[in-house]
């Protein structure tokens, strides 16, 4: 077998198409966009680069015939952020079931890593932000979501077969949207809708940065003690809302706000892997207008809870609940286009988070596993810190 470094157009295209053809059985594969994959790896639009580098590998067997591939990365800034030791990330990793391949792909990744100072790795992660490509699927092998990762079950036994231990869990939950609301639920919001200093909101794209800035100020109280999450810019929220713009449906963007001080907010998407299934991972000419005849014409009936928000103060209180029974009061009206939504990426580290998923209705519908590799295989392992 021979590793060969991912440094020319052909082998970039390689490392696109691999996958697809690993793939090419399961119906539940849906191949990801070229240019999401290509974004990751492209200096002048991943700010990591900066303080950081990333390199990308295919893997041969002695006929020439690729049979995996895998990326490493770190980034000097996060690498120390809440960590004890220097650590950098490993990703896109996709391999046959085969052990022997699987550790020469882990190998070339941790040698790459340790020549840059790096004492241990997570993976599979991203080169960027947890809400794309982060964790080894475990269970719920349907479908993935937009910019989610999908693998095949027995990659688990390649990683931890290697040495990688769990870090922590990340859980999708599954909610059917014309479902009643738990009574639990409707006697919670009914308090704070009594309580006229909270008012609810969906965003208005005519007044794009004030709902981005009202994002950005939630975003950074409520994640301020989450393990490895930087504050968030202005720029960066306006940007992010930006990017989203062609897809968002604004009354989906829900926030709530006390004496007028954004204080929460949900954020859904149209799960727009519903559309980019039938697109073959190219958004040409021809991809954009099946993008839009499938947007338009089919519709999307399923949502993505992108993120959940709630700052500190606020929190317990039943803010969460009231927000949802906001939206179950448009949801909950004869005809409603989307039937149901599955609320991404709540970290086992995180109770209070996986409670509110359950109070409104959801069931954990995935899982997926982080896992971190200390390369001094004597040094205590310690798992991601529970948030209280």
């Amino acid at each position: 077998m021979k590793v060969v470094e991912v440094n020319n157009k052909a082998l970039r295209k390689e490392f696109l198409e691999f996958p697809v053809r690993l793939y090419k059985n399961d119906p539940s594969y849906i191949r990801p966009l070229d240019k999401d994959i290509e974004e990751v790896f492209d200096p002048t639009k991943n700010k990591l680069f900066q303080g950081g580098d990333a390199c990308r590998w295919i893997l041969q067997d002695e006929q020439g015939q690729t049979i995996g591939c895998v990326a490493a990365f770190y980034n000097e800034k996060l690498a120390m952020k809440d960590n004890e030791q220097p650590t950098g990330g490993m990703g896109f990793f996709h391999c046959i079931n085969n052990q022997e391949a699987a550790n020469l792909l882990f190998d070339t990744c941790k040698q790459w890593l340790q020549a840059r100072g790096m004492e241990a790795m997570d993976g599979p992660i991203n080169f960027g932000t947890r809400d794309r490509w982060w964790g080894c699927l475990v269970d719920g092998f349907t479908e993935p979501n937009y910019c989610m990762p999908y693998n095949y079950p027995y990659y688990r036994e390649l990683f931890e077969n290697y040495g990688f231990r769990q870090y922590f869990k990340q859980y999708t939950y599954y909610r059917w949207i014309p479902d009643p609301l738990k009574p639990k639920v409707l006697e919670k919001a009914k308090r704070i809708y009594e309580d006229p200093r909270y008012t609810f909101d969906h965003m208005r794209l005519s007044k794009l940065e004030k709902y981005a800035e009202d994002f950005r100020t939630i975003y950074n109280k409520a994640w301020s003690k989450h393990h490895g999450v930087e504050p968030m810019t202005a720029q960066t929220a306006l940007n992010i809302m930006k990017k989203l713009k062609p897809i968002l449906d604004p009354e989906i963007i829900l926030y709530a706000y006390y004496d007028g001080e954004p204080v929460a907010f949900f954020i859904m998407l149209p799960e727009m892997n519903q559309i980019v299934k039938h697109l073959n991972g190219k958004l040409d000419w021809w991809g954009k207008l099946k993008f839009l005849w499938y947007r338009r014409v089919v519709g999307v009936k399923k949502l993505f809870g992108v993120v959940f928000g709630v700052v500190p103060e606020h929190q317990g209180k039943g803010v969460e609940s009231a927000i949802v029974y906001y939206y179950s009061t448009m949801a909950h009206t004869p005809g409603y286009r989307y039937k149901e939504m599955e609320m991404n990426w709540i970290g086992d580290f995180n109770p209070k988070m996986m409670r509110v998923a359950e109070d409104v209705g959801g069931h954990i519908y995935k899982t997926h596993i982080t896992y971190r590799y200390l390369f001094d295989r004597q040094k205590p392992f310690k798992r991601y810190p529970i948030i209280e």
